[in-house]
């Protein structure tokens, strides 16, 4: 096991109390009582369908961290958060210090569930704050308040959490720049060590592609984006991933085993897992990518069959998977970890690195992108499609 990448878990949780207009992913207005129980039975199947793959041993592997995402997870009740992590504790091989992240929506916890996700063994929260504006707020369809989310954060370090993130967007309809770097000073008083910090944009299949809100004009964005990470900056944060800026020490464990490649179970409806597998002799490493039954309904009603359609990544697309990831960390990685978590030697993209470092896109010392290949990046991750 030891020659395998980190194993993480996810676990999503897809209710929510209204769809914000904004949300692309798989999430629901809920419409009578939360399903707890069954969702908790199911988390069960598709952690048995997991643990019988036969190539995978997750079992044996040390599982790094443990996320809550969503939907608005902390709507669950916090007993079957305790159950569902002890159920992971007595079937997986959790790491000592494992983090167990869980979403949290402002409007839906008070200091009694605080408590209560504390007392299950959450120890990191995520709180979906979005801005400290009422006026930007109810824009985006938030059910809180800028005073909820604020008592929130005084509730959840009441309750014990010292590693809290809080999640903010920018660019939001008819925000002004000063309206943005409120939000950026308020979070920077509340936040603690960890910051969220990313532009809002339309995406297709949500209620504001329907019906565009009047976003900021360029000019705006890009002051908000240069003003605001002076700010941050100057406070002590350093920017170490695209839309993620930490102190030092702090970062999300969770996430950056997603940006350097890492293995994860994907449980709950709809839910991701990547895992790898030693190959035939002499061949690397077999990646499999899998995907659970999405729409809620069916999960939940699943009982017969596989719960997950899996399918092999083929190596030819592996490097730019691993780039995809790798480089949005603003420090990239080591050449070491391409090999180690996909399997291919780093000649594999001998072109692509010499043609992006002779442009001056990539750093020549690690696998990481200069300031001008960041703001290409999509540009840069894609020279390494069937390299």
């Amino acid at each position: 096991m030891t020659g395998l990448p980190p194993l993480a878990v996810y676990l999503h949780v897809p209710w929510c109390v209204q769809k914000c207009p904004y949300c692309d992913f798989n999430s629901h207005a809920l419409s009578g009582e939360l399903p707890d129980a069954l969702w908790l039975e199911r988390i069960g199947d598709d952690l048995d369908e997991d643990l019988a793959h036969p190539d995978w041993s997750v079992a044996e592997r040390p599982v790094s961290s443990i996320f809550f995402g969503g939907g608005t997870p902390s709507l669950l009740d916090p007993k079957t958060v305790g159950a569902v992590l002890e159920q992971l504790d007595d079937r997986l091989t959790l790491a000592k210090d494992v983090e167990i992240t869980l979403e949290a929506n402002p409007g839906t916890v008070d200091a009694s569930r605080f408590q209560g996700l504390r007392a299950a063994g959450v120890n990191r929260l995520s709180l979906g704050v979005q801005s400290f504006s009422d006026r930007a707020l109810k824009a985006l369809g938030r059910i809180h308040g800028g005073a909820e989310a604020v008592q929130a954060v005084a509730a959840a370090r009441a309750a014990g959490f010292e590693r809290i993130n809080l999640d903010l967007m920018h660019g939001l309809p008819g925000q002004s720049t000063a309206e943005a770097l409120a939000d950026i000073e308020q979070g920077i008083d509340l936040a603690g060590h960890h910051l969220s910090w990313y532009q809002l944009t339309i995406e297709p299949n949500t209620a504001f592609h329907s019906q565009p809100p009047r976003l900021p004009e360029e000019d705006t964005l890009a002051d908000i984006e240069t003003l605001g990470a002076a700010r941050l900056q100057a406070a002590g944060y350093r920017r170490y991933e695209v839309s993620a800026w930490a102190r030092d020490g702090q970062a999300c464990g969770h996430n950056l085993n997603y940006w350097t490649f890492g293995d994860y179970l994907g449980l709950g409806p709809g839910a991701h897992g990547k895992l790898s597998a030693a190959g035939a002799a002499g061949s690397g490493l077999k990646v499999t990518r899998s995907r659970r039954t999405r729409a809620p309904r069916d999960w939940l009603q699943h009982r017969i069959g596989p719960r997950s359609i899996t399918a092999a990544v083929e190596p030819a697309v592996l490097p730019e998977e691993f780039m995809l990831n790798a480089l949005r960390l603003i420090d990239g990685v080591d050449e070491k970890l391409f090999q180690a978590h996909t399997g291919l030697a780093l000649d594999t993209v001998a072109g692509p690195l010499a043609a992006l470092r002779q442009e001056g896109l990539l750093r020549e010392d690690r696998l990481a992108t200069t300031a001008l290949g960041l703001r290409f990046l999509d540009r840069v991750v894609a020279r390494f499609l069937d390299s």
